[in-house]
């Protein structure tokens, strides 16, 4: 019996690794303009993520997006959070009209952009563009 329950303990944690969301192994940076000015001047592929912690469709789109920054392609991806309720003068400067807005940059040259596309493929073809 304390064979199992070890086993079972184990095969638990496992599996709560296993199941974490793939985005918390990608970096993801909150919006600042240094940071932002320095990816560029840095000729980075950016992407600036404009989300919502009460948006279902950002949610959505946080976990294809965990699923696909890990991916080879995307290493040098700079990943920049900005909170739309929180940082309005950000989401302004953007042109955003609403959250869960993904714009792609390759260097300081806007190179796409989706709103409110939860479909890995679209997403994927998004980040794509930067590389």
């Amino acid at each position: 019996m304390f064979d199992r329950r070890i086993f079972l303990i184990a095969l638990a944690a496992v599996s709560s690794i296993a199941c974490a969301p793939a985005a918390l192994a990608a970096e993801h940076m909150a919006y600042t303009q240094q940071a932002f000015d320095a990816a560029q001047k840095a000729g980075k592929p950016i992407l600036v993520e404009i989300t919502a912690s009460w948006c279902p469709t950002c949610k959505a789109q946080k976990q294809v997006l965990g699923q696909l920054l890990p991916m080879a392609e995307h290493a040098d991806l700079a990943v920049f959070e900005v909170d739309f309720d929180r940082q309005k003068d950000i989401v302004r400067a953007f042109g955003a009209q609403m959250q869960s807005t993904l714009i792609t940059y390759k260097g300081t040259k806007e190179v796409g952009r989706l709103v409110g596309v939860t479909q890995a493929d679209s997403i994927k073809q998004l980040l794509d563009t930067t590389i």
